[in-house]
């Protein structure tokens, strides 16, 4: 027999969509734009970096990053996201949901404009001081993934609760989409105000000393969007859930949602202090108990996200000659530097505009409907198919008239991405776990994605280059080639769909049936034999 539901949370679950549950998406997504756009905007600014910090007179090219400081501008901002998702999710448990987001916001704003402040001219200054306010940027963002997730879920309804958790998810494509712009908008602001000859015929004067307050500005403009959200994430009382079922205050809990929804509930502190004293409802991440209810539960958020961020961030790999072979970028000899910047972020945008946002709102549109483990098990399917697509007849593809082919393909595998894993391993944990231990399972299950970009963005980048030691990029030891790297890929897309079996369907279900903290005793033991299913029956 299932407990008695507290009455606030039974009303959150049924209550119509709302006002305040937009509100709520766009105050947790516009965290989620910053994270976006912080974290893939330097990418748009390496190449110029490079020319600026790393220039060699009478060298044929222009200056580009030595791999190793590549990897540092890259992916430091990774490895802080990692750690932030860690933190800040054990943290969102034990302080409150609420409490924390501010903290995260306000790190992300210091940073972001600290960022564009890198002290010196020496490049190793620049690069030092760069690459220590971006990892405290990505500490930042880190907690932004477990507290954003885990608000909106305590906030829906549990009728459209997948489409909620979505949509402030997708808000990552519209970052994407905005560093774009603002890199165009910049870039081309300088480029028309600074005239300067291609690097072929004016190596030095090809980088305009003005160019070094583009990087600046692109970077610093990420603080803008957190800033204007820090207001209205303060205004936000904290969520019933975890006010009630952690905090342990129903007052306080029925007080907020009243004011919320505009309609009376009843308090229910005695009912609530009853459920308190049933032990078996507060064990803990490290209890048998948690093992034998949720182990294989969070065995599978943590596994698909770190498959799926392998693959999802090794595109890098094959960005470069998709916007060469149609040509979008090309050579950059045959730019001077803020041309350069202009070319590489038209054609970021473009992919974001034509792959990467649709992808997201189709999740969005139809999670709810189709459920997150179909969505999740097509999108790992379709990237194994379209990865092992590219893989096989790679030299097929390398023919100057079978190129477009292969950009199609490359656009779906990422399109599927997003309509696929890339946005449900980031809703199922903010749903399957109890509300005392949410946020922290989800900064788990975040991080080991985390991980996985690491390995994506960089592992595949030594692992992709030419076995050939005379056809490699320059500071890069021979590796496996694109091919073979590739079909590695497509082996671990389809793990990905493997191990999506072992995450639990939560459609239309509410957080505490799904958690089992609504459950009796017996019920409770038969759900720690039977936690394992996947698909509603």
């Amino acid at each position: 027999m299932a407990r008695d539901q507290l009455q606030v949370l039974s009303a959150l679950d049924v209550a119509k969509t709302q006002w305040y549950h937009f509100t709520a998406i766009v105050i947790a997504g516009m965290g989620f734009f910053t994270d976006a756009y912080d974290l893939f905007c330097i990418s748009l600014v390496t190449k110029l970096l490079g020319r600026i910090y790393y220039h060699v007179d009478g060298h044929p090219k222009p200056g580009t990053l030595p791999p190793n400081v590549s990897a540092a501008v890259n992916g430091v901002a990774l490895c802080g996201t990692l750690a932030g998702q860690l933190f800040f999710g054990w943290l969102g448990d034990k302080m409150g949901r609420k409490r924390v987001y501010g903290i995260t916001l306000m790190l992300m704003v210091v940073c972001s404009i600290s960022s564009g402040l890198s002290l010196g001219k020496d490049p190793k200054a620049v690069i030092t001081t760069l690459c220590f306010f971006r990892f405290w940027l990505g500490f930042g963002i880190g907690g932004d993934y477990p507290l954003s997730a885990t608000i909106m879920s305590e906030y829906a309804n549990k009728k459209t609760r997948g489409a909620f958790i979505a949509a402030v998810f997708a808000m990552q494509g519209f970052g994407i989409l905005g560093g774009g712009i603002v890199a165009i908008v910049v870039s081309a602001s300088f480029r028309a105000a600074f005239k300067s000859p291609p690097y072929s015929i004016d190596p030095i004067g090809s980088t305009v000393p003005q160019a070094d307050y583009v990087w600046r500005i692109i970077l610093m403009v990420g603080a803008l969007p957190a800033a204007m959200t820090y207001y209205w994430r303060m205004k936000m009382p904290e969520t019933a859930r975890y006010t009630a079922l952690v905090a342990k205050n129903a007052k306080q809990a029925a007080a907020d949602m009243s004011k919320v929804l505009q309609v009376e509930i009843e308090a229910e502190q005695e009912k609530l202090e009853r459920l308190a004293q049933d032990k078996k409802g507060s064990f803990g991440l490290f209890s048998r108990e948690f093992l034998m209810r949720h182990g294989l539960h969070l065995l599978g958020t943590t596994s698909t996200w770190f498959l799926l961020d392998i693959a999802f961030y090794s595109q890098n790999l094959f960005q470069k000659d998709i916007f060469s072979a149609i040509g979008w970028i090309p050579p950059p000899q045959t730019m001077n530097a803020l041309e350069e910047v202009f070319r590489i972020a038209r054609a970021q945008t473009l992919i974001a505009l034509c792959s990467t946002v649709p992808g997201y709102w189709f999740t969005v549109a139809l999670i709810d409907y189709m459920g997150r483990f179909a969505i999740q098990l097509m999108g790992f399917a379709f990237m194994t198919i379209f990865m092992f697509a590219l893989a096989i007849p790679y030299d097929h593809w390398t023919k100057k008239e079978h190129r477009i082919g292969f950009v199609v393909i490359y656009a779906l595998t990422f399109f599927f991405a997003n309509f696929g894993p890339n946005s449900t391993t980031f809703v199922v944990p903010a749903e399957i776990f109890p509300a005392r231990l949410r946020s922290t399972c989800h900064g788990i299950s975040a991080a080991a994605g985390k991980a996985g970009a690491i390995i994506g963005a960089f592992g595949f980048l030594y692992a992709a280059q030419s076995r050939d030691r005379t056809k490699t990029d320059a500071g890069y030891p021979p590796g496996i080639g694109v091919k073979y790297s590739l079909i590695v890929l497509g082996g671990i897309n389809l793990l990905g769909a493997l191990f999506t079996f072992l995450v639990p369907e939560s459609k239309g279900r509410s957080l505490e049936e799904i958690s089992g903290e609504n459950e009796d005793e017996n019920e409770a033991e038969m759900q720690g034999v039977h936690t394992g299913r996947t698909v509603p029956v």
